[in-house]
């Protein structure tokens, strides 16, 4: 049985998430700013009695951030380490089999392609970035001021 991703796009870029690590894909509602948050988490939104931490997909890799969402906007919502997030991405396509391991990325993708990358996918709905959850969540890296 081969494995099964959940493609998107961030940035204008095909990318996959691995279906173990994604809980849904929901309508999101009213998002509350936190303070001093990092630029990449857009706030605090409500999923069923529980709190997600909202992160905009394209401002943790590094890239122009998408802003706030309106709402019924729909995120990914993904599991890291016992902590569920909502990821706002730029489109959600579907669930697509993986054929085949991840290959190195061509090219110079980016710094923030080459940091959330576990490398270039083929799937049963063409290529895709897999992403490195962990990597993304962690933010773009910062440099010191």
């Amino acid at each position: 049985m081969s494995e099964l991703v959940v493609i998107v796009e961030i940035g204008h870029r095909r990318a996959a998430l691995r279906t173990g690590d994604v809980q849904s894909v929901v309508e999101l509602e009213a998002i509350s700013v936190v303070p001093r948050a990092p630029a990449f988490v857009l706030g605090l939104t409500a999923l069923r009695s529980s709190t997600l931490t909202v992160i905009d997909a394209a401002a943790a890799i590094g890239l122009p951030p998408s802003g706030m969402p309106a709402p019924g906007t729909r995120a990914v919502i993904v599991d890291q380490a016992g902590h569920r997030y909502a990821l706002v991405v730029d489109a959600i396509d579907d669930v697509a089999a993986v054929l085949g391991n991840p290959a190195a990325v061509p090219g110079d993708a980016g710094p923030g392609w080459d940091r959330v990358s576990a490398g270039l996918i083929e799937t049963d709905r063409g290529p895709a970035v897999l992403i490195d959850l962990g990597a993304l969540l962690a933010g773009p890296l910062q440099t010191a001021a």
